[in-house]
């Protein structure tokens, strides 16, 4: 499938007392499906993925992929420590419907996170997934930083699309465009009538799973999509063919004004949006993190609500600060 665009990393909306609070979920994602984003991913980091039960998982997952717009990419967020565990939650991602996974680097055994382990473990998920694989580096979370040189070896294998990476290096970005420009793959565009979303899927995916009543084929290659907004400009000019944004969920259209901008050719209006969300990008997403994501879209119309215990949401002062920041971003 062709990754092109913004993808909010949406949040996980809770009540009160902790319950998952699936009407908002709904709401958030149908309003952001109103905006030209190029689709969602469910259950990345800024979703709380960790605070939540497999039942918890499998339900957001069905609750989003039932309010997203027909014409939005759907990735989500299946990884797991073990293969086996990604495997099962790649599993119900497809049965409902989803178009990738995304599968973070297992890090808890870290000083045995071996390039070979590494690799073994992409190479064995890609071989069994249900869906394409997009590898998911997150280091600031993590704490393990996939080498580019095991993004290369796994760039070969046809069931490995690309990578979310979240560790702030645009050099990084580079690098893999670099070391993985020789990869190229005719896919098959197709629109499917069961859920009315045209998508960019291999046929062999769609085996079984629903009627093809459109088709046509293009090639892309590996596709690198950024991980943070605040650099999201110099990240497209390094290689990514777009971004998966826990900003995205704040901000949207600023968001996506920058890739809009950057795919057409102004590069001193792309610089110009770029520049409006970098502050607030750093500030809310980055050094808040969840709690300010979440504060950010109460205050810009979604809603964002509390994290899930431990984590606490922001004080009042912060409240104010945020407020500031997103004074000329609003909706």
């Amino acid at each position: 499938m062709l990754l092109q665009g913004v993808f909010p990393a949406i949040t996980t909306p809770f009540y009160p007392d902790g319950r998952i609070y699936f009407r908002k979920l709904e709401h958030n994602v149908a309003k952001y499906s109103l905006t030209d984003i190029a689709g969602f991913v469910v259950l990345g980091s800024t979703g709380e993925v960790v605070m939540l039960s497999d039942g918890e998982r499998r339900e957001i997952l069905l609750g989003a992929i039932e309010a997203a717009g027909g014409n939005k990419i759907m990735i989500a967020g299946t990884g797991a420590e073990s293969v086996r565990g990604t495997l099962e939650m790649t599993e119900a991602a497809a049965e409902f419907g989803y178009d990738a996974a995304l599968v973070r680097t297992p890090h808890y055994y870290k000083s045995q996170m071996t390039t070979a382990v590494m690799a073994n473990f992409y190479r064995t998920v890609a071989d069994r997934s249900a869906l394409p694989v997009l590898i998911y580096s997150v280091p600031p979370f993590t704490g393990y930083d996939i080498p580019t040189e095991v993004v290369k070896e796994l760039a070969d294998h046809p069931n490995v699309i690309g990578i979310k990476e979240s560790s702030g290096s645009v050099e990084k970005i580079a690098q893999m465009a670099k070391e993985t420009a020789h990869v190229r793959r005719t896919v098959s565009a197709t629109l499917r009538r069961s859920t009315g979303r045209r998508d960019v899927v291999s046929v062999s995916a769609l085996a079984g799973t629903s009627t093809v009543v459109e088709e046509r084929t293009q090639e892309v290659g590996f596709q690198i999509l950024a991980g943070s907004a605040q650099k999201m400009l110099p990240s497209l000019e390094a290689g990514a063919s777009g971004a998966v944004l826990a900003f995205g969920c704040v901000a949207p259209v600023a968001c996506v004004e920058v890739h809009k901008a950057f795919r057409a050719g102004d590069i001193e209006k792309a610089k110009a949006a770029q520049e409006k969300i970098v502050g607030p990008a750093t500030r809310i997403a980055s050094q808040l993190g969840v709690a300010g994501v979440k504060y950010g879209m109460d205050f810009n119309g979604y809603y964002g609500g509390n994290p899930r215990l431990p984590l606490l949401p922001v004080s009042s002062e912060v409240r104010a600060e945020i407020e500031g920041l997103l004074g000329d971003l609003r909706g």
